[in-house]
């Protein structure tokens, strides 16, 4: 059975992140749903990229999914701070015991905000990590603390997904796809 993951999109999110994210977990076989929390399914990214997704996120509740990798940017970021549907669907998510994940501003303002992080170590984009509880990992690259993956930013968002499809699947997967991708396991 495929693994599932849900990776939510908003106006202004990071594109390199959310289409890394999307692609290289897709490489590794994850069934990739891509979910807006606008209005529409067509979002205009923090660079100008179109994304568009495969439904609304309130089409989404309900589902499980065996992650959801939120993407960072701003105000991409924040949009998926206020989508009480998404905020709902990470709440069930680590309270199962099932990966959440989040990268460059988007641990600090949707993880940080709504208390997801807790006391787990993670990181984020640098400034974004200030009211984190646990500063202890905030300058690694990515960071795994039970089912909660956090990682800096665009540049890190390839290694993030690997990280993921470790996790999800196994190191002898993430090692392929990487090698296939010419990337290297930082």
């Amino acid at each position: 059975m495929a693994k599932t993951v849900l990776v939510p999109i908003a106006e202004g999110t990071e594109e390199l992140e959310a289409v890394s994210i999307i692609d290289t977990l897709r490489r590794a076989g994850a069934q990739v749903t891509v979910a807006s929390v606008m209005d529409a399914l067509q979002a205009k990214a923090a660079r100008g990229v179109r994304l568009v997704a495969d439904k609304l996120i309130v089409d989404c509740v309900g589902e499980t999914y065996d992650a959801i990798v939120l993407p960072g940017g701003i105000p991409g970021a924040e949009h998926l701070r206020d989508s009480q549907a998404l905020i709902d669907l990470l709440r069930q998510q680590r309270d199962a015991g099932r990966i959440y994940a989040a990268i460059c501003a988007s641990p600090g303002v949707v993880f940080q905000h709504h208390d997801l992080i807790g006391d787990k170590k993670a990181t984020s984009y640098p400034g974004y990590s200030e009211d984190f509880r646990n500063k202890e990992a905030i300058a690694e690259r990515v960071v795994v603390d039970g089912n909660c993956v956090t990682s800096q930013g665009p540049g890190t968002a390839i290694e993030f997904a690997l990280t993921l499809i470790e996790i999800m699947f196994n190191a002898d997967l993430a090692r392929n796809v990487a090698e296939g991708m010419l990337a290297s396991r930082a």
